[in-house]
């Protein structure tokens, strides 16, 4: 009879761990989707393409780096 009652408690353990685990992976959030392709843009010095994010403006158009405006427009 100890044996049962033992088992049960055991079954019931498990199950109460088992079933708040899958209730935790059906809260998470599902991932966030890659962002999307960027706008390139050439250096009107060197001609480097890069993302239109990280182009420092000049006079004459964008440019790759702070050193590659000065030098463009000096």
């Amino acid at each position: 009879m100890k044996f049962l009652l033992v088992l049960a408690v055991v079954f019931i353990g498990v199950w109460l761990w088992r079933s708040g685990r899958q209730d935790k992976v059906t809260r998470e959030k599902p991932p966030t989707p890659p962002p999307g392709p960027q706008e390139m843009v050439s250096c009107q010095l060197c001609g480097v393409h890069f993302p239109k994010t990280d182009a420092v403006a000049g006079r004459n158009g964008l440019y790759c780096s702070t050193e590659h405006r000065q030098r463009a427009e000096s």
